[in-house]
């Protein structure tokens, strides 16, 4: 992997990865929306933070180098499914007991609010 040290080219390598630089922003956020199918117009919308040149630029980059950043991508993808599959399995008794928990009188009138917005909801995305 090269290594970017000046930021000529809108990119930069932190500990996080490839960023955009002056920012927080990860090009493995943009591949999750070119991933995604995303036009190049609607990933612009999603970063109204960012500067017209900086998300050229980070663009510009990815194209370039596509190679290089779809297998750091990759490895990030890779990563972020062990780390979900890790906290699943060390909360997954936990989640089980708390399931068990009756719920406090007090909450009976909120949660069946809950239950009749989630039938609502669930009724729409059936239609």
């Amino acid at each position: 992997m090269a290594s970017i040290s000046n930021q000529q080219s809108g990119v930069t390598r932190t500990e996080c990865g490839l960023v955009i630089a002056g920012t927080r922003i990860t090009l493995y956020q943009l591949m999750d929306y070119i991933h995604a199918g995303y036009s190049y117009q609607n990933i612009r919308q999603d970063f109204p933070q960012i500067a017209d040149e900086q998300f050229n630029a980070a663009m510009s980059y990815i194209e370039a180098n596509r190679a290089e950043v779809e297998a750091e991508y990759q490895i990030v993808i890779k990563e972020d499914e062990e780390v979900k599959r890790y906290w699943e399995e060390q909360n997954r008794d936990r989640f089980a007991k708390i399931a068990l928990i009756p719920p406090k009188p007090e909450q009976e009138a909120i949660r069946e609010k809950l239950a009749e917005w989630k039938a609502r909801i669930v009724s729409r995305t059936n239609e």
